[in-house]
């Protein structure tokens, strides 16, 4: 049976929900970009970042608005949750705001840093073997093992209403501040996975902006969701490789599918290389140390994939930053990436 569809209403509404538990990120404005990508001096150019919440990532939003729609069904229950580890920071601070236990069901290399983040705010985690859970479904059965021996509420990282519209909220954030400046948006870029953060972003984008271009951005090996659109039927993938571990969801959610399928205007693939350089940009222009997952938006625009176009303004979403020290020095150890192809090609 189709979910019923998901409108801005659900966004606004998960507003006062959220906002006591987390301030809004920062909409930053990069003149490094500007430059790099050639625009006009009337055009801007923002990264949303969620680097700067107290989970590291964009995760906590969902996780809080799903945590305060259901608080009386847990009652004395423990919380479960699969997550690659953004949503399991998420979730565990939730839990944490509302006083509720967690216990997270995560990939044994999965990024320390998301561990730390994870335990430091009181969850449980439980690891298992992703690189053959594509063959045992080894993440889904622990996960149902918590639910039915320890009666937990299990919570979904993506494909729920009540995640999808608390991530909507850093949509409304973007169209606030950028109607507060007197700014008009003409491209929004955002990563996408099982597609819970594009989703609630969609909705907050094409509601304040409706002619905006919504473009998704996944890894070339990862692109379910450019194949959905292609084929305009779900795909699933079932072995995703990427280094961006954070977009590695086998499918999209079936309630994100209407929302992607009706707002995202095109979806676009990029390989690991160019979110490496990109990685590396960011931090040599901004000093940013962004996770591969938060860092592909800005690598779809660096190696030439999306046009900006040649009015309005840009916004890339920066989903996390969530990555150790060791992988991320080895991650930029590239030469910074060159022009985009289509500015070359400019007189």
């Amino acid at each position: 049976m189709t979910p019923p569809p998901l409108a801005i209403d659900a966004v606004l509404a998960a507003e006062p929900l959220v906002r006591p538990h987390v301030s809004p990120a920062p909409l930053i404005r990069s003149y490094s970009l500007e430059r790099a990508l050639g625009l006009s001096p009337d055009r801007r150019v923002w990264l949303k970042d969620f680097g700067w919440t107290p989970s590291g990532s964009f995760k906590l939003l969902g996780a809080l608005n799903w945590m305060a729609h259901h608080l009386d069904a847990i009652g004395d229950r423990p919380v479960a949750a699969h997550s690659s580890g953004n949503f399991a920071s998420g979730i565990a601070y939730a839990g944490m705001c509302f006083g509720r236990r967690v216990i997270v069901v995560m990939p044994e290399t999965a990024p320390r840093v998301k561990f730390d983040r994870t335990r430091a705010f009181g969850a449980e985690i439980r690891t298992y073997d992703i690189s053959r859970d594509h063959e045992t479904g080894e993440r889904d059965r622990l996960t149902r093992a918590i639910v039915q021996t320890e009666g937990a509420v299990q919570a979904s990282p993506y494909d729920d209403p009540h995640v999808i519209a608390g991530n909507g909220v850093g949509g409304l954030e973007i169209v606030r501040d950028l109607k507060h400046a007197g700014r008009d948006l003409s491209t929004f870029l955002c990563p996408v996975s099982g597609g819970g953060l594009m989703a609630g972003m969609a909705l907050a984008i094409a509601d304040g902006f409706p002619s905006s271009r919504i473009i998704s951005v996944e890894p070339s090996d990862a692109d379910d969701f450019r194949q959905s659109l292609e084929l305009n039927r779900r795909v699933r993938l079932d072995h995703p490789r990427s280094i961006c571990d954070g977009l590695l969801s086998y499918d999209v959610g079936e309630h994100n599918w209407p929302i992607l399928r009706r707002l995202v205007t095109r979806a676009v693939s990029v390989p690991d290389p160019a979110t490496r350089a990109a990685m590396r940009w960011l931090y040599d222009q901004h000093g940013l140390r962004v996770e591969p997952s938060g860092a592909i938006g800005v690598a779809a625009l660096l190696d030439g994939r999306v046009d900006p176009g040649t009015s309005g303004d840009l916004v890339v979403v920066l989903s996390g930053r969530n990555v150790d020290d060791a992988s991320f020095r080895s991650w930029i150890d590239v030469d910074a990436p060159p022009a985009p192809a289509w500015k070359v090609a400019t007189p």
